[in-house]
Order: C-alpha cells, then structure tokens, then sequence
C-alpha cells in the first residue's frame, strides 16, 4: 500500500483530471485494482502513472473503464427477476397505469433492456421509457446500439432471445421496439441530483465498491427518490441495513419499499 500522502496526491490528480471522486470507494479495494492496472502498464508509481495517463488517451480510456467495473448481464440472478416479475411489479401495478422506472448504473445496457422485454411480454408495456444511467459515456453509448456478443445473450431466456434478436455476422443486435423504451443518461451517483417520485429503482451490484458513509449517503438518496410505496432493487451481494431509519421497509430478499 502506497503512503497516504501519495494516494491522497494520486485522488486529487485523478479527480481533476476524470470527476471520479475516489474518496467514496473503498480505499484497500480500490488501490489493488489501480495498482494491477499499473503494474500491468509499466507504471512505476502514482506520478509516472498520471503523466501516462494524460499522454495516451487510449491507456486512460482504458483505466476508466477498468475502474468502472462494467460487468452486467441479462436477468442476472434469475431467481430475483422472478420474485420481481411475480411479486413485486404486480403490486406497484395494482394502484397506477404506468410506472416510472430507473436503472442506475446500467453499464452496457443489460439490465434495463431485460427490464423492457419483461414489462412488454408480462405487462404490456406498462412503464414510462425506462432510464438508465451511468457516469460512463462510452459504456453508455455501447448500450444505445445493443448489440452483443454470443457470450453476452447467452443467459437470454430462449423464448426472449427467439423474439427480440437479430444475428449480425458474429454478434446480435437487440429489435428495436425494446431499444425504442429505454433512454440512456449519463449520471454521477456521488454528484448528480437523482431522478425523482421512482415507482422502481434497480441499482445492483454498484454500491458494494464505495465507503460505508458514502453506501448510507447513496441509499437515503434513493430513498428519497421514490414514490412512496416505491421499490429499490439492490444486487445479490449487498443488504441494506436499519432500512427503517432510511425510510424503508424490507419486502423480499434484496427488495425494499419505501414507507
């Protein structure tokens, strides 16, 4: 582990340089990951590694994107997608035509193109476009023209994966009705003020990375960002604990409504 001073002066450089506020994530997590990234690019510490950073675009487009840890799939955890097709978007339905629907940190696109194909087959189509963001243009803008590889749609349900793909040489291309109800927005979850009156919120996999302070912070702001009776769904390796003094109850594993 570099001296505190050095990692303090690598933050504040980086800062400048990306908007990425290092001093939300955790520390001992966050420096194994840069420092294998830099080990792995010849640097020989945090002041070489800056200068690379702000010589090679390439390098740097690289780093962010290694740093923002985009790994998504679609209906990750598929036992959770049941209990959200089963349970949780029929009751959020039972008193509203529509809901407002928010996929925030949605990487490559994934989770919120798996969110559309299920309201369209199960619901009707019965959301507002779906949002989804990311503090990542370039993942962002990959998920705008959905196309996939093989690998990626290989955890399509096959029903799902018949309808709404198109072969393209060697990739799939998603149709584009289910493109047509997503919107894409870049977001910073640290900076960016939230989305407001969420009938659903899914933020999965994402929150695990930052502080404990900075995870309290980000779960009052989704809280805050629901409709009452509004649901957050979180990933399969965090919990939200003393929901209640953030304003939410649990209503499944890994589902929680606002009071």
């Amino acid at each position: 582990m570099a001296s505190t001073y050095d990692w303090e002066w690598f933050m504040q450089q980086f800062g400048i340089m990306s908007k990425i506020d290092l001093t939300a994530y955790k520390r001992p997590q966050m420096e194994r990951r840069i420092n294998s990234f830099m080990r792995s690019h010849g640097a020989e510490g945090y002041h070489s590694f800056i200068s690379m950073l702000q010589t090679d675009q390439t390098l740097y487009r690289k780093f962010i994107e290694h740093l923002t840890i985009n790994v998504s799939e679609f209906f990750r955890n598929q036992a959770h997608w049941e209990v959200l097709e089963n349970q949780v978007i029929p009751e959020l339905l039972s008193d509203r035509s529509t809901l407002k629907i928010w996929s925030a940190g949605c990487s490559t696109g994934e989770e919120p193109y798996s969110l559309a194909m299920l309201m369209k087959e199960r619901f009707q189509s019965r959301s507002d476009k779906i949002l989804a963001t990311d503090i990542d243009q370039d993942v962002l803008d990959k998920a705008s023209q959905a196309i996939y590889t093989e690998k990626a749609v290989s955890t399509l349900p096959p029903y799902y994966a018949r309808k709404y793909l198109v072969r393209e040489g060697e990739y799939y291309r998603l149709s584009d009705d289910i493109k047509q109800m997503v919107t894409f927005k870049q977001h910073d979850l640290l900076k960016d003020p939230y989305p407001r009156y969420n009938d659903l919120i899914l933020c999965r996999n994402v929150v695990i990375y930052f502080t404990e302070e900075t995870k309290c912070r980000l779960y009052q702001n989704f809280a805050d960002a629901l409709r009452p009776g509004g649901v957050l769904f979180i990933g399969s390796t965090e919990q939200i604990f003393q929901a209640r003094e953030l304003g939410l109850k649990s209503i499944a594993t890994f589902f929680y409504q606002k009071l």
